[in-house]
């Protein structure tokens, strides 16, 4: 045994989701929460080598995925210049700089298709890893499974490290149209029991494995798939072997969580939030064991993103495509009567939020004309993605329609009757806490329920309202007894507006999946938005206004203040 123990640094992120300066774009100003985070992987640059520079051997650095989906600059790059052209793209430039070292595929990664994934990966200097991904007739792994990193060791054998990289199986679901056929996805405790003992067989003193689900036990796709969403702990309880696991999804700050295995070993997990707010620092202590390396103790920690300067070479390499895309976002594209705020989308009726589902719905009523449903009535589908999201009053620019869908889902449309249309608000009003009383309520005591899908409480995005009718959403009584007043026939047939992501059955809504689609145009709801504003010109929040939906404890309305 060597004399004194060696210290391995691992280095990690994860979720950058496109953030690579500290800048919001919807706001068109650098970026502010009420934790005062920064953002960004230039300022991950600045961490990283300042620990470069104080540690010995050099840390290595991974990312365990959500790399190229998120941000305006993001989908600039996969829409309006894309990356299959030519161009590098800025997080490829800004991760080859900082000098990373493997990344695990997140279930982003394929969004926007897989030439530009595929692109993607050539432009980066290290492996992009995914050992669950399989090409679906072969069965054969699509991306490299792992990676052996060899770190000298001063006077001693080098240490070999083993990174394995594991991506979320929910792909399957969530990106259906672009994966089914072609890639399949397996699960992540299942596919560590496999790949683990090959990565200690090919020689790994350490393993590591990146990956891309969330650390507790829960799935939002519910039994959609035979595999949970989030295993992260399960694995590293379960399958000998893993030393340390960088987990990825979920966007939560878990610095270091601790856990033994099902034969004694200590394992050690971290997630560093999400958008390069935090580093996770993994700290190996090795000694030489019977001429092996052996980890005799592991740790870690993050570390903040808002103590640091933006390493200033980052912050060049990506200056242009930066100030491009803030050009673009800043194009003005029409004008507002009325300002609509989604601030209380979650639980009141918003002319933001009709604005959504009356442009939704209006494409496809338009679509449906010359078919068998032209004469059906049209319902839509859409969910408060983001608090924080206006359309001014006056002149509204690109940003300002962006921020209210921020993500890139496509539009569809299936035929579900009345009493299905109830099912679904029932299962959407799991959502609300049950309460006592009309009020006053913070929104946070009626909101974010957690169900079974969602132990930790069920994020906006997993709220649906529905415009086209009105109802009303008693928070007295229990689920799946709460809407009352809805304006539906149980038997009428209704053509139901909704977004690729629900109907793929992400969230475990009920019928949407099943249900016969009538339109697929694959087109993107943000860019149908986009587009109204630009054709109509000056839009009155009075237009929109299909329905009307709202919260009510023993049929008397509910108040909430913020």
């Amino acid at each position: 045994m060597a004399a004194d123990p060696i210290r391995l640094t691992v280095l990690g992120t994860t979720d950058v989701h496109g953030n690579v300066v500290n800048w919001d774009y919807y706001r068109s100003a650098e970026y502010d929460d009420h934790a005062h985070n920064d953002i960004g992987l230039a300022k991950i640059a600045s961490l990283v080598r300042k620990i470069r520079n104080d540690v010995s051997p050099r840390p290595l650095l991974l990312d365990a995925g959500d790399t190229i989906q998120g941000t305006p600059l993001a989908y600039y790059f996969a829409r309006i210049e894309p990356i299959t052209d030519g161009h590098v793209h800025p997080v490829a430039a800004a991760m080859n700089l900082i000098g990373y070292d493997a990344a695990a595929l997140g279930n982003h990664e394929f969004n926007y298709g897989i030439d530009v994934l595929r692109t993607f990966e050539e432009q980066l200097e290290f492996p992009l890893l995914g050992a669950n991904a399989h090409d679906a007739t072969t069965g054969e792994p699509v991306f490299p499974p792992y990676l052996l990193i060899s770190v000298d060791v001063p006077g001693e054998p080098p240490i070999t490290v083993g990174v394995l990289g594991l991506t979320n199986p929910g792909i399957a679901i969530w990106d259906k149209p672009i994966v089914e056929g072609r890639y399949a996805f397996g699960g992540v405790v299942e596919q560590a029991q496999y790949w683990v003992p090959k990565v200690r067989a090919a020689g790994a003193d350490v393993v590591i494995v990146a990956a891309h689900s969330g650390m507790n036990l829960s799935s939002s796709y519910g039994d959609a798939l035979p595999v949970p969403e989030n295993a992260s702990v399960l694995m590293a309880e379960t399958v000998p072997g893993i030393d340390a696991v960088l987990v990825g999804h979920a966007h939560v700050e878990i610095p270091e969580r601790l856990v033994t295995n099902i034969v004694g070993e200590p394992v050690v997990l971290t997630e560093p939030l999400k958008w390069g707010m935090r580093l996770s620092v993994i700290e190996f202590d090795l000694a030489r064991v019977d001429d092996r390396w052996t980890v005799t103790n592991r740790r870690a920690e993050v570390l903040n993103a808002n103590t640091v300067e933006a390493a200033p070479d980052v912050v060049a390499v990506l200056q242009k495509d930066h100030d491009k895309v803030v050009e673009y976002v800043n194009s003005k594209i029409g004008t507002c009567t009325t300002a609509m705020s989604a601030a209380t989308a979650a639980w009141e009726d918003t002319a933001a939020l009709d604005f959504v589902n009356f442009v939704q719905a209006d494409a496809v009523s338009r679509a449906m004309v010359g078919t068998p449903y032209a004469d059906l009535p049209v319902l839509a589908i859409a969910a408060p993605f983001s608090r924080s999201a206006v359309i001014p009053a006056g002149e509204v620019s690109l940003r300002d329609v962006a921020g209210l869908y921020v993500f890139d889902n496509t539009l569809l449309a299936v035929l579900l009757n009345g009493a299905q249309v109830k099912d679904y608000l029932e299962y959407s009003a799991w959502y609300y806490h049950q309460v006592v009383g009309t009020g006053p309520f913070r929104p946070d005591q009626l909101t974010n329920a957690p169900t079974e899908t969602a132990p930790t409480g069920t994020p906006d995005y997993n709220y649906d309202i529905v415009g086209g009718l009105s109802y009303a959403i008693d928070l007295a009584q229990p689920v799946g007894s709460r809407i009352t007043g809805l304006t539906v026939r149980p038997d009428q047939q209704y053509v139901v507006a909704l977004n690729n992501y629900r109907q793929s059955g992400s969230g475990n809504f009920p019928h949407v999946t099943t249900a016969p689609v009538v339109h697929d145009p694959q087109t993107e709801i943000r860019q149908l938005l986009i587009d109204y504003v630009t054709t109509v010109g000056t839009i009155d929040p009075a237009d929109f206004r299909t329905g009307h939906w709202s919260l009510v404890s023993g049929g008397a309305p509910i108040i909430v203040e913020p």
